[in-house]
């Protein structure tokens, strides 16, 4: 089963900012590069990735889509998912025109760190529609407690594909399976929004992650979901908090195992190819 990345984070501290990354050990010090992902992943089967925005500082973000644009095309980068601020009219016109120019294969507004009012905004949802309106998808960053307000947003936007990154963030530490899940049922009975196999190897508790913890929520989404709306991502290096990056390729091998061929293949790869055309 190969892989593509959908959630492949670089830092480059000399270039740009990464305020988020402050008291986090693990992530605060140091450059995470294309080289050093390539690096720990040979032999891993990975095919190709996708960078997935980082969250710069506000001042940075369109100076990192447009340095990674720089890098697609080499270290086995197909393309990004850009930042856009869909809050505001101002400027958003021109930063999707701009993008077409940039290897850019979808959106991220990170809405899991503003107020939840930010996405019940009319412009904002306008906005949205204007990605939907170019074919690109947009992935949703909200916690398991903001699953309805994805909902709110989806419905809003059903011409626009959207993608529910980390599986909704469910807290697996905590045990909180039944809300999570009713969320993520809901959100599953909507065709255009599909769902990344990505980041909750880091949602139990420090050093208990195993295939055997995360199968039940891992086999929640790929029954509500289906095989063909489900992409996976590694969300490096912030697994670093979680199993690992080799650790979380192994699982999702043995957590995808019980699949067809035919499933493993489109969870592994083919659905990303389509979603984002790369």
């Amino acid at each position: 089963m190969d892989l593509i990345d959908t959630h492949q984070h670089l830092i480059w501290r000399d270039r740009l900012g990464y305020g988020w990354t402050a008291g986090i050990p693990a992530l605060a010090e140091g450059d995470f590069t294309p080289e050093d992902y390539q690096a720990q992943t040979k032999g891993q089967g990975i095919a190709g990735t996708i960078f997935m925005e980082c969250g710069v500082d506000d001042a940075d973000y369109q100076a990192e889509a447009r340095y990674v644009a720089t890098r697609v095309g080499r270290d086995g980068i197909l393309g990004q998912i850009a930042s856009c601020r869909p809050e505001t009219d101002a400027g958003f016109d021109a930063w999707l025109e701009e993008c077409g120019a940039h290897q850019v294969k979808g959106f991220r507004r990170i809405l899991h760190v503003v107020p939840d009012e930010m996405s019940q905004n009319e412009v904002f949802r306008a906005n949205l529609r204007k990605i939907g309106r170019k074919g690109l998808p947009f992935d949703m960053c909200f916690l398991a407690r903001q699953l309805s307000i994805a909902e709110a947003l989806a419905r809003a936007c059903d011409g626009q594909q959207l993608v529910l990154d980390h599986c909704g963030v469910p807290d697996i530490a905590g045990g909180v399976f039944d809300d999570w899940a009713k969320g993520i049922d809901r959100l599953a009975a909507l065709p255009h929004v599909s769902v990344k196999l990505s980041g909750i190897s880091a949602y139990a508790a420090p050093g208990t992650a195993s295939v055997e913890l995360l199968r039940p929520w891992v086999g929640h989404v790929l029954d509500r979901f289906g095989a063909d709306r489900v992409v996976w991502g590694s969300d490096w290096p912030v697994v670093l908090l979680g199993a690992g990056l080799l650790p979380w390729i192994e699982m999702t091998r043995n957590l995808l195992a019980g699949l067809s061929a035919g499933e493993q293949s489109a969870v592994g790869a083919g659905n990303a190819r389509r979603i984002y055309r790369v």
